[in-house]
């Protein structure tokens, strides 16, 4: 049934897949928490159960983030234009994000109400409809998580992969709700309040949970090492290059990536032969990735008089102090006395508490100190994915 409405769908949005699943995902979830909440308000009403509400206005905030979700994959789905070169796909997390606080407002809300209850207790009318209303939203639950999370995994949506989390938490607090009422119905317990004050507690973790992942997103945080190797494993299909380093990855949205990164080339080769092999590498990772790659040439003088007589020591040097230094960008001023270094060193994560000068002091010292004297100017890479 839901590839059929996938087709359908994405007809209408003019064959964009990622919008017209995204506002499949946002009408079935308006629909069905329109449902729920309705039911659950019903019979909260009349048996006057503090915990049946509070999920009641939990499936209100779904219902809320159901429209939220339709007009963010709407919004999102925009080509890009003048004032938005890079697209509209960030708005997916803006959406997101006002989703979370939504959810986060709702749970405050009834951890009030619920401890004015635990305060104040009195008894819940409980009839046979109020446990078929919530075993059968418990099932709907269910079937929300389940098309959420497929809808998620069609288009790698991080919205609609959270929206089904959501969806589990509210079978959870369901499965609470429905656990208190069983126990007030043969034991005459009155713990409406603390399972309504527990499940407002929950509601309130997911919220702030979902809201730093979207903060995440939206100032931009380290891509998954799969990305990175994916770059990696493309750029080693590539002999004739030295190497590469300094790779950086921007995500403007899920399927806006830009990315740029140094290819490090023999010096003697043409300006055109370098030009050829770099828009190779930019296709190669375009057509099968899908990511916009720049790249920025580092010419290398491997047979340089100088280079070759550098190069070994620096290495051996650095392999002294961490077997995970690396340098580039090596070049040898002679003009001064005495000559002068210059190099960037890849600093792995493994030193990070190790200090710049610290590490400048140590090489300098162990470099100087196996042949002539000479000044080194480091660059510190600490940043950089490569």
């Amino acid at each position: 049934m839901l590839p059929f409405l996938i087709n359908k769908i994405t007809q209408r949005w003019k064959g964009n897949k990622r919008t017209s699943v995204g506002i499949l995902a946002g009408i079935l979830g308006l629909i069905s928490n329109l449902m729920l909440f309705l039911a659950k308000f019903f019979i909260g009403s009349i048996s006057g159960s503090v915990s049946i509400m509070a999920d009641a206005m939990n499936n209100l905030s779904d219902t809320a983030s159901s429209v939220i979700t339709l007009a963010g994959f709407k919004i999102a789905g925009k080509p890009a234009d003048e004032g938005h070169p890079y697209g509209h796909e960030r708005f997916e997390y803006i959406s997101g994000f006002i989703i979370s606080i939504l959810v986060t407002y709702v749970g405050i809300r009834f951890l009030d109400s619920s401890f004015l209850k635990i305060l104040h207790p009195s008894s819940v009318l409980l009839t046979p409809i109020v446990y078929i209303v919530l075993i059968l939203s418990i099932l709907m639950k269910f079937w929300q998580s389940f098309m959420y999370q497929k809808l998620g995994k069609e288009i790698h949506s991080d919205t609609l992969r959270a929206t089904a989390q959501d969806s589990i938490n509210d079978v959870y607090t369901t499965i609470a709700v429905l656990i208190s009422a069983i126990i007030e119905w043969f034991s005459g317990w009155r713990i409406d309040g603390y399972i309504g004050f527990l499940i407002a507690l929950y509601i309130i973790y997911s919220g702030v949970k979902m809201i730093l992942g979207f903060i995440n997103d939206l100032m931009g945080v380290r891509p998954p090492d799969t990305e990175v190797l994916a770059i990696r494993k493309h750029l080693d299909n590539f002999p004739n290059i030295i190497g590469y380093h300094d790779l950086l990855i921007h995500s403007y949205g899920p399927n806006s990536i830009f990315a740029s990164v140094h290819i490090e080339v023999d010096q003697d080769w043409t300006l055109s032969h370098a030009h050829e092999v770099i828009d190779s590498i930019e296709y190669e990772v375009k057509e099968n990735l899908g990511v916009d790659l720049v790249c920025h040439v580092d010419p290398y003088p491997l047979d340089d008089p100088d280079f070759k007589r550098i190069a070994p020591e620096l290495k051996k040097v650095l392999k002294e102090s961490h077997q995970h230094l690396r340098f580039h960008d090596l070049r040898v001023d002679k003009t001064t006395t005495p000559e002068t270094i210059y190099f960037d060193l890849v600093v792995p994560e493994e030193l990070k508490k190790v200090s710049n000068s610290e590490l400048q002091d140590q090489i300098s010292a162990r470099f100087i100190s196996q042949g002539e004297p000479a000044k080194l100017v480091i660059t510190f890479d600490r940043t950089y994915l490569l």
